[in-house]
């Protein structure tokens, strides 16, 4: 057992030794609080791996994030890009549909009336 260390007295405001009421109250003190310094180093412990947890989460959903944004400009690219393809086959739909149109008139107004048809 280790030695006993001096007690500081209040009322006679000097170093005594402690009598065996005051060692055992030091002992009990003195293990209650080693268990609270157990229990906060225990408490340090379950909150650090906690953030070790929540920082890993962290990671994957900054990474979920990247790669979401990336797929996403690259759906955008795609969009913009048949955009541009639907337009250009609609303007070639309608430059076709003009044409058609123009010679649909040229041959309806050189063609001959025709006969009517006899009922039998």
């Amino acid at each position: 057992m280790a030695p006993s260390a001096d007690v500081f007295n209040p009322i006679t405001k000097d170093m005594q030794w402690p009598n065996k009421k005051q060692e055992e109250a030091l002992r009990k003190r003195n293990e209650e609080l080693e268990k609270e310094l157990r229990r906060g180093r225990e408490r340090e412990e379950r909150l650090e791996e906690e953030i070790r947890r929540v920082n890993e989460r962290l990671r994957v959903a900054e990474e979920g994030e990247e790669r979401l944004s990336s797929q996403l400009g690259e759906l955008e690219a795609e969009a913009v890009e048949q955009a541009r393809d639907h337009l250009a086959r609609i303007l070639s739909l309608t430059q076709q549909l003009t044409q058609a149109q123009k010679l649909l008139s040229r041959v309806a107004s050189a063609a001959p009336t025709p006969l009517p048809q006899l009922s039998s």
